[in-house]
């Protein structure tokens, strides 16, 4: 079966509708951009670099509330002190391995120093998961032109999902992941906000899989698909990172909360945070305009809280349906040392999912 999103498989998970492209990017003024790295020589490459660039690229000059929530905090994400001490998104995002969080990081700077000319201290944020199962990780494949790539290809419509950017070498729930996405409309009187999520998939043991509720990965189990490791420990510590952007007018406080939301989702497909694992969650809210540098005082709006139990569903339900999407998409993959990651089967997911009465939950 070619591989399609869970929605284009006739599931549906959650009872919130969707954005247009049930992406990131259905949040007005999200970008999504990759760049991939697949080779053989000479040496092994099955890694990527993912931008999200909110406010159409102008979050340089016009920054986001925003706040960060690790739910186990074996990971990385750069400029986090800053979004701790002011609550704010002041770049891009930039998602890619575990071992070139650096450059990646670096050339965020140098491209928008190349696009806007400016001067001053600027901290970009990046996040990553480790890709050295399918990927010759210390070959240090990304370069200046791939974060480049993918910050020139970002745009706003379809994303792409799979093995693609950062996501291109990862592993999830014993299966192949990588990139996955997704969104939900929220009305609040006659307001609509929009809630988008996009993570980077390299956790959890097929086991514990569970898509709607279903306990689908203890029935496929390493007879029918093998696991990545073969005799070797599974590496179920794994990482995921979360990014979650909303239109609404959030504060920080309101975006942490958010972001700690995020655990819903992936406890529902079945991600426990293990010791090991990097699990980080970043939320951004541009519903305020906070421009830099400011020219006067900035008047704010904030929802009430008691308004973001809707926004707490809504988050949950698409980080759910986002991992999942990550699944679906990937494709089998051998990389770094012959080994190989296969595709969860979709013709087995949906079968299961029938005889579970499972194909809407509402």
């Amino acid at each position: 079966m070619e591989r399609a999103r869970l929605r284009d498989l006739g599931i549906t998970i959650g009872r919130y509708p969707t954005g247009r492209y049930n992406a990131i990017t259905d949040v007005p003024g999200v970008l999504v951009g990759h760049s991939t790295a697949i080779y053989d020589m000479p040496r092994v490459a099955r890694t990527g670099v993912t931008a999200i660039i909110p406010r159409h690229g102008a979050i340089w000059k016009n920054h986001a509330f925003a706040a960060y929530y690790a739910f186990n905090g074996n990971g990385e994400l750069t400029g986090a002190h800053w979004i701790d001490e002011a609550g704010m998104l002041t770049s891009p995002i930039g998602l890619t391995n575990t071992h070139q969080v650096g450059i990646v990081r670096d050339m965020l700077i140098a491209w928008e120093r190349e696009h806007y000319a400016r001067e001053g201290m600027l901290l970009p944020v990046v996040a990553e998961t480790f890709d050295g199962w399918l990927n010759d990780i210390d070959a240090f494949h990304i370069t200046k032109s791939d974060l480049f790539i993918a910050m020139n290809r970002a745009t706003s419509g379809p994303v792409k999902e799979g093995n693609v950017g950062g996501g291109t070498g990862m592993i999830c729930h014993d299966f192949k992941g990588g990139i996955g996405t997704s969104s939900r409309l929220v009305e609040l009187g006659e307001q609509t906000y929009t809630v988008g999520v996009l993570v980077q998939t390299n956790y959890g043991d097929r086991s514990f899989l569970r898509v709607n509720g279903v306990p689908v990965g203890a029935e496929i189990g390493p007879d029918e698909v093998p696991t990545p490791w073969g005799a070797e420990p599974s590496l179920q510590a794994g990482s995921i990172i979360a990014v979650i952007g909303t239109d609404a007018p959030l504060l920080p406080i309101q975006c942490k909360r958010l972001a700690q939301r995020a655990t819903v989702g992936l406890a529902r497909v079945g991600g426990v945070g293990y010791n090991s694992s990097g699990d980080i969650f970043l939320v951004f809210a541009t519903g305020n305009d906070l421009p830099s540098p400011p020219d006067e005082m900035v008047t704010l709006r904030m929802l009430r809280h008691q308004q973001l139990n809707f926004f707490f569903e809504a988050v949950a339900e698409a980080v759910e349906e986002a991992i999942i999407n990550a699944l679906t998409m990937a494709e089998t993959m051998t990389g770094h040392k012959g080994r190989t990651a296969h595709a969860i089967p979709l013709d087995r997911l949906v079968q299961i999912i029938k005889q579970h009465n499972a194909l809407t939950v509402r």
